[in-house]
């Protein structure tokens, strides 16, 4: 089915129908990278930073990535009982983890959420930086505080189930420690590569670990923040071009892509400008290609 948009009008999130108990839904809740953004020119797109939903028939909702988006997939949550899901945290930079402070349900008593997170080199733990960022002078409380419980996993090149969700998760290029995802349930399969840094060169080459997650998948939600003149100047800031996206999914024979961590200096009109060649180039090429925005659902 084609990716079905919530309404423009709106700041919550929009709740998509599914045609059938075994539909799985992408929900796009955060679009943009680096730093949440605000202005009538990125109002299409949306300015909050990377998040996204995956319903699952039957299972909590599992989320990629807690950036400012969080806040409005929370906001559209029920109240009248604790909440429970899973969230696959691609990395530890602000604009992935910022969402976390202002996620309501995690408010509230009873709550569990279990976070895996690429394992840490540095002699630090994901549970201790969320420890030492969530805190005063930085944050009115610590974040021990919170109401709700958080599990915290430490993760590599491995593979893990949530319920009977198989999840892969593997380490891929970017700047630190950085994992991709890919999960499969019911036939259907998402890879999430929301940061990745494309060869130095301007080359299109990718990791084994990055085809792994990548190869046959339904939908692809891949990094594609810098035109190719602005990679000359930013080619080890952790990113890529949605013509390299593009070179993957054709490469791993991806069904669907969604060009994904917009650049936020890039408006609508220049977003349309920058992405309209690649979405173009990938339908001739047979793959749907499309630019995320925020509450866009997508039905596999």
């Amino acid at each position: 089915m084609p990716p079905i948009e919530g309404p423009a009008d709106t700041l919550a999130t929009a709740e998509p129908t599914a045609d059938d108990t075994t539909d799985v839904v992408v929900t796009f809740h955060g679009v943009r990278g680096s730093t949440p953004c605000h202005g009538d020119e990125i109002i299409r797109y949306g300015g909050n930073t990377s998040c996204v939903s995956v319903d699952v028939p039957g299972h909590d909702p599992i989320l990629f990535d807690l950036g400012t988006g969080l806040r409005y997939f929370g906001a559209a949550r029920p109240t009248d009982e604790p909440f429970s899901g899973t969230c696959l945290l691609s990395h530890l930079h602000w604009d992935h983890i910022q969402g976390l402070p202002f996620f309501k349900p995690i408010l509230r008593d009873g709550a569990d959420v279990a976070i895996y997170a690429p394992v840490q080199l540095d002699g630090h733990t994901v549970e201790g930086v969320f420890a030492d960022t969530i805190k005063p002078p930085l944050f009115p409380i610590h974040f021990s505080m919170f109401p709700g419980m958080v599990e915290f996993h430490e993760v590599a090149d491995q593979e893990f189930h949530v319920g009977d969700v198989h999840v892969m998760s593997r380490l891929i290029p970017h700047v630190g420690n950085t994992v991709g995802y890919r999960i499969e349930w019911g036939g259907r399969s998402v890879a999430y590569v929301s940061d990745h840094q494309m060869p130095h060169d301007g080359t299109f080459a990718a990791t084994p670990g990055v085809f792994d997650l990548c190869h046959g998948v339904d939908l692809l939600i891949h990094d594609a923040q810098y035109t190719p003149e602005e990679f000359t100047t930013k080619r080890d800031w952790g990113h890529c071009t949605p013509e390299f996206a593009l070179w993957l999914a054709e490469k791993a024979e991806v069904k669907r892509l969604a060009l994904f961590h917009h650049d936020p200096a890039h408006d609508d009109d220049t977003l349309d400008e920058i992405l309209a060649p690649v979405i173009a180039c990938g339908r001739a090429a047979g793959i749907d290609v499309f630019a995320a925005r925020e509450r866009m659902a997508v039905v596999l």
